[in-house]
């Protein structure tokens, strides 16, 4: 066992690891740290970043409206950051620590704690949160539940909806988890097959950590673990760059990653049932998106996928990934809009580049036929970007139908690349 040393660590004071994201880059830490003598203090909790040779300093989170009349505090990050956890005990509580949830509002702030409600929480003590990876099944500890075992029991429940309020009956997790002692701080892996907790059943000492493999019935829903790297499209080196996720076609981001400092592989988690863009970005690349189908996932997978990002560079195409057009017509769908919005921003930050919107298809059809097609789809996507008040004068279209494929045209996956969307800066 190795010390991990300061800034984490600070003599004379303590402090706990209270999770770890699944890219094992992000820490949420007890305390507060003070960055100008190195102390720590308690109220609140910071985030501390992987860097190369160490730890960033942690980051206090800035919590709206705080409040813990109790001498104990824990907290969960949820793997996708934007839900903060927390086990604390306010005037208007249920009794003595209720477990709340913080919604992210912006880097290092979150929203007023909001209490999970009294399906959850009762008159005894609600404690040891921890929100799987499908960010709906929670476990947590109680002492209030009625039909445990005594003590302090693990129990689970699912969340019914987006109050976070509505939740289903707690179910306890059984003998071989509880006891009548104390079993508490229970986590599981990605997968979903085994589980950690703390007990003082059978311990060495006063409570000592257990691995169990979970029982079918108390698994959360199935999540798929994405990893890779970051690499320049035209040079083929990793490059360091930030990931975010995305629901389609909202567009609404629900998660966000990093390369890691050491071998530069980025690893997302993401529940199933929906459909996903994510992207990664780095300075003076264009964000290219990946798209990702889990509406029809059963089982935990792992999924090994490379992002290739487009260095902006003058006469270089860049494809546009998740445009999508009704069938055989120009009109754009609603899932295309997040991708069209990231290249609105681009413009908009970016006031002196003009671009060329180019359209392609694949061979199907006649030669007349695709050349049009090409031609109206790339004159919609100049349509949607004057519609976000981008000045016509910076945007050109053209279509070249079936004429430059890149793949070839004897299979599907060779046709669906080459029906795309490109954009080519033509001055900076």
């Amino acid at each position: 066992i190795q010390n991990i040393g300061t800034p984490l660590n600070v003599p004379g004071y303590s402090t706990s690891v209270q999770s770890i994201t699944p890219d094992g880059n992000t820490i949420l830490l007890s305390n507060l740290y003070k960055y100008f003598d190195g102390s720590v203090s308690g109220g609140g909790c910071s985030i501390s970043f992987r860097q190369r040779g160490g730890w960033s300093f942690p980051k206090g989170q800035v919590i709206e409206k705080y409040e813990n009349l109790n001498k104990y505090v824990n907290y969960y990050l949820s793997n996708s950051g934007q839900y903060l956890l927390m086990a604390i005990e306010k005037k208007k509580g249920f009794g003595e620590k209720d477990l709340y949830v913080s919604f992210k509002t912006s880097e290092n702030n979150w929203s007023v704690p909001k209490n999970l409600g009294n399906v959850v929480n009762t008159k005894g003590d609600e404690f040891g949160p921890f929100l799987a990876a499908d960010d709906k099944t929670l476990y947590f500890v109680s002492e209030g539940q009625v039909g445990g075992y005594g003590g302090a029991d693990v129990w689970m429940t699912k969340r019914l909806d987006d109050t976070w309020t509505n939740w289903s009956k707690p179910v306890n997790l059984g003998e071989k988890i509880n006891s009548a002692n104390f079993d508490a701080y229970f986590s599981i892996d990605a997968s979903g097959e085994y589980a950690y907790f703390t007990s003082s059943k059978n311990s060495y000492g006063s409570s000592d950590v257990f691995r169990i493999k979970m029982p079918k019935e108390a698994k959360p829903e199935p999540v798929v673990l994405i990893y890779g790297k970051v690499i320049d499209q035209k040079t083929n080196q990793p490059i360091k760059a930030k990931i975010s996720y995305e629901q389609l076609p909202s567009g609404k981001e629900v998660g966000t990653a990093s390369t890691s400092p050491e071998d530069m592989v980025y690893k997302i988690v993401l529940p199933f049932g929906k459909n996903y863009g994510f992207m990664a970005t780095a300075n003076n690349y264009y964000s290219v998106t990946q798209n990702l189908d889990l509406s029809k996932l059963e089982a935990y997978q792992e999924m090994e996928v490379n992002l290739y990002l487009a260095p902006i560079q003058k006469d270089e195409a860049i494809r546009l990934n998740n445009i999508f057009f009704e069938f055989g017509k120009a009109t754009l769908k609603e899932e295309s809009f997040p991708e069209l919005d990231r290249l609105v921003k681009l413009l908009t930050d970016n006031p002196s580049i003009t671009i060329e919107i180019n359209g392609h298809t694949d061979d199907v059809g006649a030669d007349a036929d695709n050349l049009k097609l090409s031609q109206d789809r790339a004159a919609a996507v100049v349509t949607y970007l004057t519609s976000k008040k981008i000045g016509g004068s910076r945007l050109s279209s053209n279509g070249f139908g079936e004429t430059k494929p890149i793949a070839d045209n004897k299979t599907e996956e060779g046709r669906q690349l080459n029906r795309r969307v490109e954009f080519v800066v033509k001055t900076k």
